[in-house]
């Protein structure tokens, strides 16, 4: 009686090549999420320190207009033209850049 052997499936060279190119492509994409994540949570801490330095300002004017015992629309106004640099619907200015 004779014995039958199973053979032994060679893996191909190229399928080798695949599945090593498919490992490598992986690793590189994992490494670049984990770049721009870093990247995204450095850009969201520098947002929320902007965010934390306009709400110190905007409480600093909020203070300044209730510290203010003449409320009137005459000072709001120019507080918001010098400060804020607003302007009127429809006004124009013109701004002297000769530095005269």
């Amino acid at each position: 009686m004779r014995v039958i052997q199973p053979k032994k499936q060679k893996t191909s060279l190229l399928l080798k090549i695949a599945v090593f190119a498919f490992s490598v492509y992986m690793i590189a994409a994992l490494v670049n999420q984990q770049v721009q994540i870093s990247e995204k949570s450095r850009q969201l801490e520098e947002i929320q320190e902007q965010l934390q330095v306009q709400e110190i300002r905007n409480e600093e004017i909020r203070r300044a207009i209730s510290d203010n015992a003449v409320q009137t629309d005459e000072y709001i106004e120019r507080y918001a033209r010098e400060e804020l640099d607003y302007a009127k619907p429809g006004e124009r200015i013109f701004v002297n850049i000769a530095g005269n």
